[in-house]
């Protein structure tokens, strides 16, 4: 704890105190915009196509098995209870990075089928948050465009400097291990 205050200090001295930023990373057909503040709130949309159907995309999104894999802080995701309508509660551990302490966040999952997947914090150290992976076939339902998106504020005030920066690297990093997965290489 004592090496995160001077560093927390010294990032929100140099950091703005709001960041907004939208990246086209062109050559890898991931587009994500962003926005945070120094309070430990941002939000993110995200969107990438895959050669996949979206039954398929839908299946790894939700395989808990993978998350560790494809998005970078995730250290585990269980499956607390299923009713019988769909919706789920998951309980997620992350880790951001060395110096931030590892959180748990639980969420109610709503899903449709090959369509959406809609999520909500519901307990856990991550205060609020709320966001969709939304499915949208294309080329006769052969690909998928996927969209993210997603609003949280953190349990702590975070530099909007450093969310940003996070963000900048995790998003499109997750996306395309979904895209790897979901395309099978």
């Amino acid at each position: 704890m004592r090496r995160l205050v001077p560093l927390l200090a010294i990032l929100t001295l140099a950091g703005p105190a709001r960041a907004d930023a939208e990246w086209d990373l062109k050559g890898d057909g991931i587009t994500v915009e962003a926005q945070a503040d120094n309070h430990g709130r941002g939000m993110v949309r995200a969107s990438v196509d895959i050669a996949a159907p979206p039954s398929v995309v839908f299946r790894i999104i939700l395989d808990c098995d993978r998350a560790a894999r494809m998005s970078p802080g995730v250290k585990s995701c269980r499956v607390v209870s299923r009713a019988p309508d769909g919706t789920e509660i998951r309980e997620h551990t992350v880790r951001w990075s060395f110096f931030l302490p590892t959180m748990r966040s639980t969420s109610r999952v709503t899903l449709t089928p090959d369509r959406e997947i809609h999520f909500t914090c519901i307990g856990g150290d991550i205060r609020a948050c709320d966001g969709s992976w939304r499915l949208e076939p294309l080329d006769g339902g052969l690909r998928t465009r996927v969209t993210y998106d997603m609003w949280a504020s953190a349990p702590f005030a975070v530099p909007a400097g450093m969310i940003s920066a996070m963000m900048r690297k995790d998003v499109p990093s997750s996306l395309k291990a979904l895209r790897r997965e979901c395309e099978g290489r």
